[in-house]
């Protein structure tokens, strides 16, 4: 019988190595590579952070500069994806199920090749393309959804400024660009969430890069991973004011349901990301924000009480809500905009799991009956 010992959910197993970057829950922060993410979401763009995963250094002009122009080419949808998108994303529950669906079929339009038989180059440039397709594709499946015409791609604009565009329909704010900017900087990668350990599960197989991001997503879609901005945001217009919270949350403690929007699986103090987009937030202001902010503390108060000992802080999905809300985005598209970001982060790990030969094969440890048994 085996004597080794499992964590639940494998918290704190190091399954390999990385130099993509890494979270230090107890010190309250992460980084890309050497540098601070909090530092790159305030100075740099979305496309010089996802260089920096992807080549293992920042840009400089010219590199940045095509960098910008393989991205915004590779966002536009190919005439066989516009002709068939209506079909795909007809009948899906969301834009994220229909990103799915797209990224399968694209895998076996583009007809990739496994990710073995592949050059380091040839992944690179299979899964750019596809991850850059994500804001065109989830874009155009939320306005098919609402009887609206989908807004083409413009390889001209930044990332993100097309993706508000073609979401929204209208040229956005400069403000609102490079509030939603920070926001997928601060996103784009955070160590190895279920999402991301799912992606380099596949990449290890040797499949494309199709297969590994079509099951990241799938990872992803659940609610305790990708799908909470919408609902702490929906957590704050059930409370309504401050003087609500304390109620509300020891309604929801005694109830076993979770506080959205609070508590991380990582961070022992306060979540850095959160910490940014609640600046950005009150910077801007607003109703919703000064709801957030108060309410903020006295959730944590609540929480302070009802569970002494545990350090439960705002988490990224709480301000994020506020933060989208305010750029403009409906909260249908709160979780796949997380995705916009994510998108990149997979594929920077999927082409460093690809460099190595080993499989991911972990072993189980069996708890069944014993065996063998004889048959009945």
């Amino acid at each position: 019988m085996s004597t080794f010992t499992v964590p639940r959910g494998l918290a704190g197993v190091v399954v390999t190595d990385t130099g993509l970057g890494d979270v230090r829950g107890t010190e309250g922060f992460y980084h890309y590579r050497e540098y601070s993410a909090v530092d790159l979401a305030e100075h740099r763009s979305f496309e010089e952070v996802a260089h920096l995963l992807v080549e293992g250094h920042l840009p400089d002009r010219a590199e940045l500069t095509a960098c910008r122009e393989r991205i915004g080419t590779a966002r536009v949808a190919p005439a066989a994806l516009t002709e068939v998108l209506p079909v795909l994303v007809r009948g899906a529950r969301s834009p994220l199920t229909a990103l799915r669906t797209t990224w399968s079929w694209l895998g076996g339009h583009l007809d990739l090749p496994p990710g073995y038989d592949s050059t380091p180059q040839e992944r690179a440039d299979q899964a750019l393309r596809l991850a850059a397709l994500a804001p065109t594709v989830l874009a155009a499946a939320h306005r098919l959804a609402a009887g609206l015409d989908p807004v083409p791609a413009d390889p001209g604009l930044g990332h993100t400024a097309d993706y508000l565009r073609m979401v929204t329909g209208r040229d956005p704010d400069e403000e609102d660009v490079r509030a939603l900017e920070r926001y997928l900087v601060l996103t784009i990668d955070h160590g190895f969430s279920a999402s991301t350990f799912t992606a380099r599960t596949v990449a290890s197989t040797g499949a494309d890069p199709a297969a590994a991001l079509v099951a990241a997503l799938g990872s992803f879609s659940g609610p305790l991973h990708g799908g909470a901005p919408s609902r702490a945001l929906e957590a704050l217009d059930e409370i309504g004011s401050p003087d609500r919270a304390r109620a509300w949350v020891r309604e929801q403690v005694a109830a076993g349901r979770r506080v959205m929007g609070f508590g991380h699986a990582v961070y022992r103090t306060r979540d850095p990301r959160s910490e940014t987009l609640k600046r950005i937030a009150a910077r801007r202001g607003g109703p919703l924000a000064e709801l957030a902010v108060r309410v903020e503390e006295e959730v944590e108060r609540a929480l302070a009480e009802l569970k002494p000992g545990r350090e439960l802080h705002a988490n990224v999905e709480y301000y994020a809500g506020v933060v989208m809300e305010q750029v403009g985005l409906p909260r249908s598209m709160f979780t796949p905009t997380f995705c916009v970001a994510r998108a990149f982060g997979w594929v920077a790990h999927v082409l460093e799991q690809a460099l190595d030969p080993k499989i991911i094969r972990p072993a189980a440890r069996y708890v069944g009956p014993p065996a063998p048994q004889p048959l009945p």
